[in-house]
């Protein structure tokens, strides 16, 4: 892949922003549903706790944890998107890598806008589509497959807690780099 010329490179917070689009989505209703939950304890709550503003604090707690694990599963998707997008650049585009990140809708994602950088859009979504991965599959596999998932240690670590990976490349410079090679050949 190295041989080819970069399109464009986005900004990095572009990136992140386009990897968690819809986790960053996701966040927003959990947001409002807080503030939601929140206001409805605090009108039901006089001081004596009954069984509506129980429901109302219960209601609270889940959104308000969903806010972090979100948060948690954004990052952890964008160190994904930073060492497939190295994948690609130094190996080309590889079903074997892409198919490593075809478990859930967010991994593809982030899998998808790496490749959409280094001008790989369409290999991916057909080796997705070749796959029998759907558009509305949003589900993780494994959620389906192991119904005690949730106890796992692997599922802790693989959706909130992925290592940080620092890119090996600097993308904008290589970009950079080429457009001034290139220009240097037309002249």
């Amino acid at each position: 892949m190295r041989e080819s010329i970069l399109p464009k490179q986005p900004p990095i917070f572009n990136s992140y922003l386009s990897v968690g689009k819809w986790l960053y989505f996701g966040l927003s209703i959990f947001l409002f549903e807080s503030w939601f939950f929140l206001s409805l304890f605090s009108d039901t709550y006089s001081g004596i706790w009954n069984l509506t503003s129980m429901f109302w604090l219960i209601c609270f707690g889940f959104s308000f944890v969903h806010i972090f694990l979100v948060i948690m599963d954004g990052w952890s998707r964008f160190q994904n998107y930073k060492r497939v997008k190295d994948q690609f650049y130094e190996y080309g585009f590889d079903i074997r890598l892409a198919a490593r990140y075809s478990g859930s809708k967010c991994q593809r994602r982030a899998a998808i806008v790496a490749a959409s950088e280094l001008g790989m859009k369409h290999e991916i979504i057909n080796s997705y589509r070749k796959m029998g991965i759907k558009w509305y599959h949003f589900i993780p596999y494994f959620m389906l497959q192991d119904p005690l998932f949730f106890f796992k240690r692997s599922f802790w670590s693989r959706t909130f807690l992925e290592k940080p990976y620092s890119s090996r490349f600097k993308y904008n410079e290589i970009y950079l780099q080429q457009m001034q090679l290139k220009q240097g050949i037309a002249n």
